[in-house]
């Protein structure tokens, strides 16, 4: 990059308009520019033009190679448009003012008459110039063309013959936009012939890139059998537009390729550019190299040029913004103007994903409102006016730039991907699950997040298959629990009862803390054998919940700490007495009592203590206020209230009506739910309950209209009736109890009056199999809301006699 001219690098297109209008009197600057701008679209280009009439400006008038080719083409294109000053570009060969010249290496550009060098026919043998090839690739002269054969009679058979929904008209149609001139026709068609394979899914191996356009327009034209090449390396349907090794392969995949460590940055990328030592350059190293800044005509600074107007560049913070009203929001902010609808738009509604109130499709809202988006093809169903990702080739988007899930999908290879950018079969449904969210512009947040980043690259590198021992090495964290549940979600990982092997580690390090060795042996018996033990009998095959775990640790932390206490006061288990327990007893800054009391009556029942006794309190009834009037006043507000959220109404009617546990609630699926034309019923013990009216209707809602707040691994067919926030998990009774906090309900308080209420009007067997809770309970229930069902047995057992 040094070496070239300082105004070369500060303004190449003034430069070349300047010395072009020294010698050109008669075409305006403004046609020069316009013509330069078109025929030298990239800057390196444009550079390179203004250095060779730098160091030679005589090119404008003499049209003599050598010189880079741009020159003969600003050359043609000045003559073309009027100019009659500047001359025809010259053969470097025969020194003939040519209208056209082709380029050659070394920057000689000639005629055609002498860049085409002779050579020996095939037909006649004659060393003659070549006019054509055969289907062989043999040379042919103008006397000898090639008679073998009608090559688009044979690829006409041949296309209709594997696909009967086409016809000859629409493969000759689909050849002739696919390539325009006969000769580039001919040779398709000798390809295809040749190998049929193409047409079905071997055209990453097509001789010429016509091949693949020409299956595209087969599809477009409604092709059934012809299909679409995938991409050799990733096998992803995208656009082959790269050769590596004899195969044509997609553009991610060839940057992955070419990827290596930027000199400026480290990151691996595939090079921008290089410097003068031909170190490679990533593409944000290279525009901010200092000969590529350019000083902005807003603040007067060198910065990257974000746009560029007819007074100059301008940086990204001086780019032109109005302050309008948005045409989508309503909200009077810094705006654009959106070269879709010519309206003004506000960051956020350019950066909104939506589903299309259109189509419903999810995508990047492009024009509407704000309650009623719309996305690019809704915006202008007109195929023509908008340009494709460079990438997929699917997106529609007037951006040249890869579109966001394309740039996802190489995130992504990136950091899982291999030397060769191939992803172990292992990630895959990851990887898929990565790129084909719903929301590509979540995923790539998530994905850019340093620790997130890191993790995906351990997994990449490791050779070790992944496993949750693997992953058990990272730093916890709740980037990693996330992670972990999305390779849960897409099959790369079993499911693990992650509350249980915390819960296990919490256990293992309480243990391993105390220095004394019994003391250690009577923990690790109490937490492990007793209550651990416990707890798998009781799960089964299900999961902690949250109130399990807590209780766990509650009683384990009880018995830590009342040992903590023996210790100090110079004790052990073994030399407790009942009156040092009730001097414990009497510390009012004590925690855990009732805790604290299960371990002692546990070491002594295991005679790691003598003598001690620690009561228990019998439950006689609820402590709190018992408020009908108020549970039926939340009942109504919950029904009728359409302002809240659906979710919240029927989870906090499932407590106040039913009595359910927000625990309950939280593990409820879908197919606890039951319907029956138009009744909805739904099962919490084992005999289901019918809803009434009002609450079926929002159930029902609920049912259809569920989603969690996780957008990477969700499956559609997810069970909860309340998703949460990572992949195939309901949303926990922690969160359901905020939710319910936050619109006045006390899950405890509200509980305790509903199953009171409840106790004195059902029997409590059939509360306890309507409601899922356990018989003694139902009956200690019955017995504290003073609600004297003998009375009904006793009808009950009578009217079963009388029949």
């Amino acid at each position: 990059m040094t070496g070239l001219a300082e105004e070369v690098i500060a303004d190449p297109v003034g430069l070349v308009v300047r010395l072009i209008g020294n010698v050109e009197r008669h075409l305006p600057a403004e046609r020069v520019r316009d013509i330069v701008l078109t025929v030298v679209r990239a800057r390196a280009g444009r550079r390179s033009l203004a250095q060779a009439l730098h160091d030679d400006p005589s090119l404008l008038r003499t049209g003599r190679p050598p010189a880079p080719y741009c020159v003969a083409k600003l050359l043609m294109a000045l003559n073309e448009a009027g100019a009659q000053d500047v001359a025809l570009p010259r053969c470097g060969e025969c020194g003939r003012a040519c209208g056209y010249v082709g380029s050659s290496k070394g920057g000689r550009w000639g005629c055609s008459r002498c860049f085409d060098k002779p050579a020996v026919c095939a037909g006649c043998d004659e060393e003659r110039r070549v006019v054509s090839r055969d289907r062989h690739g043999e040379p042919r002269c103008a006397n000898c063309p090639d008679i073998d054969g009608n090559p688009l009679q044979e690829l006409t058979e041949l296309v209709t013959g594997l696909d009967p929904a086409l016809n000859d008209d629409m493969v000759l149609a689909a050849l002739r936009r696919a390539t325009v001139r006969p000769a580039g026709q001919r040779r398709l068609a000798w390809a295809v012939v040749t190998r049929p394979e193409l047409l079905t899914g071997a055209g990453y191996e097509a001789p010429t890139p016509a091949a693949l356009r020409f299956v595209d327009e087969l599809v477009k034209a409604g092709a059934t059998k012809v299909v679409r090449p995938a991409c050799p390396r990733c096998h992803g349907v995208k656009a082959l537009s790269k050769l590596l090794d004899g195969q044509r392969i997609c553009r991610a995949c060839f940057a992955h390729h070419a990827a290596v460590p930027c000199f400026g940055c480290g990151a691996v990328r595939e090079p921008a550019t290089r410097d003068t030592e031909s170190r490679p350059l990533c593409p944000n190293c290279m525009i901010r190299q200092p000969e590529n800044l350019e000083e902005c005509v807003g603040c007067g600074r060198r910065k990257p040029v974000a746009n560029r107007l007819p007074d100059g560049p301008r940086c990204q913070n001086c780019r032109p913004r109005i302050t309008a009203e948005c045409g989508i929001c309503g909200r009077a902010a810094l705006c654009d103007m959106s070269r879709a609808t010519g309206q003004p738009w506000c960051d956020r509604c350019q950066q909104r994903w939506v589903a299309c109130s259109g189509c419903g499709t999810v995508a990047q809202a492009r024009s509407g409102t704000w309650e009623e988006p719309l996305c690019a093809k809704c915006t202008n169903p007109d195929p023509d006016f908008w340009g494709r990702c460079p990438v997929c080739t699917t997106t529609w988007q007037l951006s040249t730039r890869p579109c966001q899930r394309c740039v996802l999908d190489q995130q992504v290879r990136d950091l899982l991907g291999g030397p060769d950018g191939a992803i172990r079969s292992e990630l895959a449904p990851f990887h898929d699950a990565l790129t084909s969210a719903e929301r590509p512009d979540v995923a790539f947040a998530w994905v850019s997040r340093s620790k997130a980043r890191g993790f995906l690259e351990h997994i990449g590198r490791d050779e070790r298959p992944v496993t949750h021992e693997v992953l058990d090495e990272l730093p916890p964290g709740k980037v990693l629990a996330h992670l972990r549940s999305v390779l849960v979600a897409t099959g790369a990982l079993p499911p693990r009862d992650e509350r249980l092997v915390a819960l296990e580690k919490w256990i293992t390090a309480a243990v391993q803390a105390r220095t004394d060795h019994a003391e250690r042996r009577i923990l690790h018996g109490y937490a492990v054998w007793h209550h651990m033990r416990r707890l798998r009998r009781r799960l089964g095959g299900d999961h902690t919940t949250r109130l399990q775990d807590l209780n766990v640790r509650c009683h384990v932390t009880a018995a830590n700490n009342f040992l903590d206490w023996l210790g100090g006061q110079g004790l052990t288990l073994r030399t407790c007495t009942q009156t040092d327990l009730e001097r414990w007893m009497a510390d009012p800054t004590v925690s855990y009592p009732d805790e604290t009391g299960h371990f002692v009556r546990w070491s002594v029942q295991h005679r790691h203590a003598r003598d001690l006794t620690y009561g228990t309190v019998r439950w006689t009834g609820p402590l709190s206020t018992i408020d009908s009037e108020k549970r039926w006043a939340d009942a109504r507000r919950l029904l009728n209230d359409d302002t809240l959220p659906t979710p919240d109404r029927v989870a906090g009617l499932l407590l106040i009506l039913y009595a359910q546990k927000i625990a309950t609630i939280s593990q409820l699926t879908v197919d606890d739910v039951h319907f029956d034309g138009d009744t909805v019923s739904i099962t919490f013990g084992t005999s289901p309950v019918a809803l009434p009216a009002p609450l079926a209707t929002l159930v029902r809602d609920l049912v259809t209209t569920r989603r969690g707040k996780a957008k990477i691994g969700t499956p559609e067919d997810a069970p909860w009736l309340f998703p949460g926030g990572q992949p195939r998990r309901p949303l926990g009774d922690d969160r359901i109890g905020q939710r319910l906090h936050k619109i006045g309900i006390r899950p405890k308080q509200d509980r305790s009056t509903a199953l009171f209420s409840l106790a004195t009007e059902v029997p409590a067997a059939i509360l306890a199999r309507m409601l899922g809770v356990h018989i003694k309970v139902a009956v200690q229930w019955q017995q504290a809301s003073a609600g004297d069902w003998a009375a009904y047995a006793a009808d009950v057992s009578r009217r079963t006699r009388s029949t």
